[in-house]
């Protein structure tokens, strides 16, 4: 039997009672209206405090708090985003949010985006930290603003900027499992110019991906990880108005993997896999009159990836994504028009054999938004031609009205679709599979939400109420595997925030429950979609104490069932964090992070290991 452990009953109770008791004494604050985040979840610089949708965005300096936390795990510990991951930092992992699978959610490089037209997902482990400005999360289907596949929503990731004068950076530090972690970099800028250009590399020793003994891909030796990464952006500003800008973003790493070949020597090979992660382009954002900006935007994106069994390679696939837009953003009498024309070209190569290797995409795009006193409206409408399956038109339409200073509610209604993936369209048959479907159709979404938002000084908190209609599910159904529409799901739930300062104090939490019910028509009807907990909650609180930053976190996850008939049962687990960073001087500190401190065991995905006990301390120089 499994050991199993779940959080105590009654904790979500006292979670929303800890939320209400806060919400208390922060209405009792001094009223000092927090700097506003200027986000892009219309495709357009918008106030957070006017947006009509469920939006947060991480920090450089929440991401220096991580420490050696990957892309994931920092992911994971925001409202309504859980993560998987078969093993140690660069293994295949993913993040689903509030329901959605990894391969329903887009991911964004600088506007650009990336990912496998195999599988349908982004290596985000394979993205370090330490290039990362700022992350956006747009929760909820986006496709009338973003396309195929943003069913559970939108990470939109920024790389570092450049401002003021000449500044060299460096960090560098040391931690668990023989972990080194460097980067350095320069970035200035002036009304002419920006620029930065940053270069890290990480190593660590990693540990066993596998951890059942009795698992036929068991290896007990450590899997190890190590990357090569680098970002750049430039940007040119010649006139008031008038921009042209390049950026960057290369990241390469090899990690190890326990893995079965079913041959004589089995998981006793060494299973290792490059893979090459690349982003770039170039744009020119132009203001033709007071009312009139065009950006348009040249790039493309790898996702290339190499398998070897010992000294042998033995695959290699590859996604080459070509990508241009022109966005118009013209003001209104009342509001502001987004007008946009996008094409987007992915191609496949390597060591499996499609009947089909490319497809194009063709895209129009037309929104308004508008605050008018007290009332906020944004509608979209989207068509996009795919020459694989077709056309596909989706929209959204959300209202917002601002009750009083403090208060204001939204209602949301919106479309989306997922393009089936070469894997499920052309892969070719084998003794165990009966091959792809080319006759695949877009899985379809429809969602509904309601959100209620309170801020008064330096205190936010939010309520957001969500269902979400998933049909045409794509699924590979015994016993041939072979991969059809029948699947249907309902992901509905609810999250709770709230975040605030308090003087030298500050604390938050995110309270999530979500209902991930499988509706299709087959044995599994009404059962729990693998991998997903139904509730969640993510919290914090820090203390500045002179030249000392303290920050405590304590995270808990509810059961998962690791298969669809609900047969495998995954305990839930709890997690505590701590940081702490000390101010040698102006420009440098001295930090440490240690992750699951009380040594946790616990599986995203069964027989898969995940990090126990672990400290990285290091150094950062950072001029101010």
């Amino acid at each position: 039997m499994r050991y199993q452990r779940t959080p105590r009953a009654g904790s979500a109770t006292a979670l929303v009672t800890l939320c209400g008791a806060l919400f208390t004494v922060a209405a009792n604050a001094a009223d000092q209206q927090l700097d506003p985040i200027v986000v892009t979840a219309t495709r357009q610089a918008t106030r957070a405090n006017e947006l009509t949708s469920d939006v947060s965005v991480i920090t450089r300096e929440e991401i220096n708090e991580a420490g050696q936390s990957t892309l994931e795990q920092l992911l994971s510990r925001q409202a309504g985003i859980q993560y998987t991951a078969n093993g140690g930092p660069g293994t295949n992992s993913g993040v689903m949010i509030r329901g959605a699978s990894s391969n329903q959610s887009i991911v964004l490089i600088d506007g650009q985006r990336i990912g496998s037209a195999t599988t349908g997902s982004a290596a985000l482990a394979r993205i370090p930290l330490d290039q990362i400005e700022r992350i956006e999360i747009l929760r909820g289907p986006a496709s009338s603003l973003y396309g195929a596949d943003a069913i559970g929503g939108v990470i939109q990731i920024f790389t570092r900027q450049g401002e003021g004068p000449t500044r060299l950076n460096a960090s560098t530090g040391y931690g668990t499992y023989g972990t080194t972690d460097t980067t350095v970099g320069v970035s200035g800028g002036t009304d002419l110019v920006s620029y930065s250009v940053q270069a890290g590399y990480l190593d660590t020793g990693g540990f066993s991906a596998v951890h059942n003994k009795s698992n036929i891909s068991y290896n007990p030796d450590d899997d190890g990880y190590r990357n090569s990464n680098l970002s750049a952006n430039f940007s040119v500003r010649p006139a008031a108005g008038q921009e042209i800008g390049v950026n960057l973003l290369a990241s390469d790493g090899t990690n190890q993997y326990d893995s079965n070949d079913f041959s004589a020597v089995g998981a006793d090979k060494n299973y290792t896999n490059d893979q090459l992660l690349e982003s770039y382009s170039i744009y020119s954002r132009n203001r033709l009159n007071q009312v009139w900006t065009s950006t348009l935007r040249l790039g493309t994106s790898t996702d290339a990836s190499k398998g070897y069994a010992g000294n042998i390679r033995e695959y290699t696939i590859r996604t080459d994504m070509d990508q241009a837009s022109w966005q118009n953003d013209i003001v209104l009498p009342i509001g502001e028009a987004l007008l946009a024309v996008e094409y987007a070209k992915q191609k496949v190569s390597g060591s499996t054999d499609y009947t089909v290797t490319e497809r194009t995409i063709r895209s129009l795009l037309g929104g308004w938004n508008a605050n008018i006193e007290k009332h906020r409206l944004q509608f979209n409408l989207r068509r996009d031609d795919n020459s694989q399956f077709g056309e596909e038109t989706t929209g959204s339409a959300s209202y917002g009205y601002q009750f009083t200073p403090n208060w204001r509610a939204h209602l949301s209604y919106g479309t989306a679709f997922r393009a089936p993936t070469f894997n499920e369209l052309y892969f070719p048959p084998s003794a165990f599979f009966s091959g792809g479907n080319p006759d695949l159709q877009p899985e379809q979404a429809k969602n509904t939400e309601v959100g209620a938002n309170w801020e008064r000084g330096n205190h936010r908190a939010s309520l957001v109420l969500y269902n979400n209609d998933v049909t045409d599910l794509i699924e590979f159904r015994p016993p041939t595997y072979a991969p059809v529409n029948v699947s249907k799901a309902l992901l509905r739930g609810a999250t709770l925030t709230y975040d605030g300062r308090f003087s030298e104090w500050g604390a938050g939490v995110a309270v999530d429950f979500l209902d991930p019910k499988n509706e299709e028509d087959g044995p599994n009807k009404g059962n729990r979609l693998a991998r997903r907990s139904e509730q969640q909650m993510s919290s914090y609180i820090s203390r500045t104490l002179g030249n000392w930053d303290l920050r405590g976190e304590w995270q808990l996850v509810g059961n998962r069932y690791d298969d669809p008939a609900n047969t495998n049962l995954l305990g839930g687990y709890g997690l505590v964090n701590l940081y702490a960073d000390y101010r040698l001087q102006r420009d440098w500190t001295l930090f440490a992070r240690a992750n699951n401190i009380f040594d946790k065991y616990y599986e995203t995905i069964d027989n898969y290991a995940t990090a126990g006990a672990n400290v990285f301390v290091g150094v950062r120089y950072a001029p101010r």
